[in-house]
Order: structure tokens, then C-alpha cells, then sequence
């Protein structure tokens, strides 16, 4: 990522994408209870919310590129989490 705003569209974009196909989900399938629905899409927007906000604010007296590149795998494994609740839902 060159900065941080194209950091933010990246993962703004990827939670929308995500958000977009549970919604479709649940009302193309039948889905087992609405609470899992709403669940999945709490936990999207929380995702999407603390990492926003740890992009704004960087760690003091730690490497950026570090703190970034550790930001961006973070966010590849809780994404792997919600993805693996959405599949557990079908």
C-alpha cells in the first residue's frame, strides 16, 4: 500500500464486499436463524471500525512498515475467521 488512505478504501472495500454477500445470502438461502445474520454483520462492522482506526494511529517507537505489514496480516486472519462463520452458516 502506498498510503494510508488507500489502506482505508482497501479494507472499507473489502467489508462492504463481505457485508454485500451475507446479505444475499440470507435471502437467497434459508438461512437458520436471522441472529446468525446479524451476528456475522456485527462483527464485519466492528472488524472494519478497529481497523480503521489502528491505521490512523501507529504504535510509538515501532517501524512502520512493520507495524503495517503486521496491521495487514491481522486483518487477512480475522477476514479468514468471519469468512469461515459465514460458510459454518449454510
Amino acid at each position: 500500500m502506498s498510503n494510508k488512505r488507500n489502506l482505508k478504501n482497501v479494507i472499507n472495500g473489502i467489508c462492504c464486499n463481505v457485508a454485500a454477500d451475507v446479505m444475499a445470502a440470507s435471502l437467497d438461502r434459508q438461512v437458520k436463524t436471522q441472529e446468525d445474520i446479524d451476528a456475522i454483520l456485527s462483527s464485519i462492522v466492528i472488524l472494519n471500525r478497529d481497523y480503521i482506526s489502528r491505521i490512523s494511529h501507529v504504535e510509538p517507537g515501532m517501524a512502520p512498515k512493520k507495524y503495517f505489514k503486521g496491521l495487514v496480516e491481522d486483518f487477512k486472519k480475522s477476514l479468514m475467521e468471519i469468512l469461515d462463520q459465514i460458510n459454518s452458516i449454510n
